[in-house]
């Protein structure tokens, strides 16, 4: 069968400009699976609040990180793309959730380079499964597909936050930095606002203040982001051999007053110090690039607020990136029809 790769990120701004900041956050945010209030709310809330507010900040994160290649995600994401590119002979291209290369785009590509492509496959770069992360990239996806009644059967890498492959690519990548002095790992992942958790619970099993479980049947597992978190927290820690209060979970990236997954990342940052906890080691499962997320929220400012509070080292272990473990669990993925749904 003739197949075709795409590897299906986040997105970015096309530059720092205020202006395609704002473009950027403007669909971002007006994603109704991001912020799921009903539409007319959603445009006041966004266009008339956050995004004026919040453009010219974002804009000087960005300027921050950005390299002379342009943004670190779309960077990576090309670079990653290449390797894995290497690595087989169907044909890998990339898209992204907001802005470009869209989905559309990336079938099209394929078709010109494979012109009888039989099957697309699109594997979402999350490795958890979250309404305003690898649901709305996949949902997407899908609907591009729709729309261009293409000749190829569409197939979506399952979310794989639990795959033995994935999990050990994630504990290499940890390895190297805990030879060093260090007192504590800290998993710090993406936050989502809790309704969203109980949204994806039908049967209302979910029970946000076990701290080592969440639910307890596989269906809510399936769809349940805070869980699969958990889980991939525990796998880790297991290949490690992290013993017991060596090592933590939080949620960054809060937006808005509502009740999101605690505890918060900025608060633990703050608190650490005051624990004992004064050379600290953190790692961002919930991506597999590095961005704006992990290289200026965490890496700058997370840091910032950790020594200020009275640590005395902090290190940011870079997400997986192009590293050859990676590269090989996403080619052994598109060589296995069998786990794809």
């Amino acid at each position: 069968m003739k197949r075709g790769i795409v590897l299906m990120n986040l997105g970015s701004p096309d530059s720092t400009s205020v202006k395609d900041v704002r473009k950027y956050l403007n669909e971002f945010l007006m994603d109704k699976r991001v912020i799921d209030i009903p539409w007319l709310s959603r445009l006041l809330l966004v266009r008339g609040i956050i995004v004026p507010f919040r453009a010219p900040k974002s804009a000087n994160a960005y300027k921050s990180i950005w390299t002379a290649e342009g943004s670190p995600l779309i960077v990576l994401t090309r670079q990653l793309e290449a390797a894995l590119q290497a690595s087989m002979d169907y044909p890998v291209t990339i898209a992204m959730r907001y802005g470009t290369p869209s989905p559309k785009q990336a079938y099209e590509e394929l078709l010109r380079r494979e012109p009888g492509v039989e099957e697309v496959l699109v594997i979402p770069l999350y490795p958890h499964y979250a309404m305003s992360s690898y649901e709305t990239a996949a949902e997407y996806a899908k609907e591009q597909y729709d729309e261009g009644q293409y000749p190829f059967r569409l197939r979506i890498l399952p979310a794989y936050y639990n795959e033995p492959a994935y999990l050990d690519a994630l504990a290499d990548s940890f390895r190297p930095y805990l030879t060093g002095d260090h007192d504590h790992l800290l998993f710090s992942y993406h936050g989502v606002p809790e309704r969203h958790i109980l949204k994806k619970d039908p049967d209302g099993t979910h029970n946000l203040q076990l701290a080592d479980a969440c639910c307890a049947t596989e269906s809510d597992q399936a769809t349940c982001y805070r869980y699969q978190c958990i889980y991939t927290t525990q796998e880790v820690a297991k290949r490690l051999g992290l013993k017991p209060g060596s090592f933590s979970m939080s949620f960054q990236s809060r937006l808005g007053r509502e009740e999101w997954l605690k505890p918060y990342t900025a608060k633990r940052l703050e608190e650490m110090p005051g624990e004992g906890i004064k050379k600290l080691l953190v790692a961002c499962p919930a991506f597999v690039s590095d961005c704006l997320e992990t290289l200026e929220e965490i890496a700058v400012e997370g840091k910032e607020s950790f020594l200020h509070a009275g640590g005395e080292s902090f290190t940011m272990i870079p997400c997986l990136n192009v590293q050859p473990p990676w590269v090989e669990t996403l080619r052994a993925y598109s060589l296995q029809p069998e786990i794809v749904t």
